[in-house]
């Protein structure tokens, strides 16, 4: 690190004092619920002896991964809403970056493995036990950790080779890449392109997987019966909504070049807090076996 700044100071979302407080009592509200939300599904899942399919391992790292995911974000900037002084420390920062990529990374491996357990499901129903065994999907869900760990670990080598000697105001609410290049006292063309090549990268190709999956599950069902397409479908659709949600904002943010837009905070708002909110909802309300799950464990 060759660097003389030791701490940033976050903008947020917005200076305005009466615009703060509404922040705050919002996204309180809404971290809240997101945390009680995935922790439903999470125990929910772990306790049910109806959820034990592939679908539901994989729905119970989504929803953990959706929880850690918010809480590298969130809490810091509800706490800061009330603040007078939003100073976030240079490794504290840089632990935000590598946390945040690491969870989303992890969200997004995690929506490809549901997408091919759905596939597999409904293209191979035959061979669906056999090839979504409970050690399949264990050396899935590994090797998802390890494609985060990799992929937030080169963020976070890029964030670290950028010198800072002046500015450390980062206009945004959590630290990233992007903003910390406009900080940075280097030509950043180079460290931008690799951003692009690496988040951006595994942003579109992780969509377009999953579009093509979902062409051919669609394309498959054509020779099921009605029921049969009924309940696919049923699944499928939940899916697609959290896949659409998701992809959308973080493409937006890592498939462009190092340009800044006012809107790119409230985007991520979207991505970081109302995603990981969004999705139990989704696949609950979506879900009967998942509903009678949950009224069996808790209402008992």
């Amino acid at each position: 690190m060759n660097s003389s700044v030791t701490e940033f100071i976050l903008f947020g979302l917005t200076q305005d004092a009466g615009k703060q407080k509404a922040i705050f009592a919002v996204l309180l509200m809404l971290y809240l619920a997101t945390l009680l939300g995935n922790f439903l599904i999470v125990v929910t899942i772990k306790k049910s002896r109806t959820l034990e399919s592939p679908m539901y391992f994989f729905l119970f790292y989504l929803s953990f991964a959706d929880a850690c995911f918010s809480t590298t974000t969130a809490p810091r900037l509800i706490v800061d809403a009330l603040s007078q002084k939003k100073t976030i420390s240079y490794n504290e920062c840089m632990t935000q970056v590598f946390a945040a990529h690491f969870f989303g990374c992890m969200e997004i491996f995690v929506l490809i493995l549901m997408a091919f357990d759905r596939y597999v499901a409904i293209c191979k129903p035959l061979r669906y036990t056999t090839i979504m065994s409970h050690h399949v999907c264990r050396v899935l869900v590994i090797l998802s950790w390890v494609g985060s760990c990799i992929h937030s670990s080169a963020q976070l080598f890029l964030a670290l080779r950028l010198p800072f000697c002046g500015p450390n105001v980062i206009d945004h609410y959590f630290c990233d890449l992007q903003p910390l290049l406009k900080l940075a006292c280097m030509d950043t063309y180079v460290i931008n392109l690799l951003v692009v090549s690496n988040s951006g990268a595994i942003c579109m190709v992780s969509f377009i997987i999953l579009l093509i999956s979902y062409v051919v599950i669609l394309y498959s069902l054509r020779n099921h019966s009605a029921e049969g397409r009924r309940k696919a479908l049923s699944t499928c659709t939940s899916h697609f909504i959290v896949v659409v949600l998701f992809f959308g904002p973080c493409i937006f943010i890592y498939t462009r070049p190092a340009t800044t837009f006012p809107i790119d905070k409230m985007v991520a708002v979207f991505y970081t807090i109302g995603t990981p909110l969004l999705n139990p909802l989704i696949y609950t309300l979506r879900n009967a076996e998942v509903k009678n799950a949950m009224k069996k464990l808790w209402c008992s």
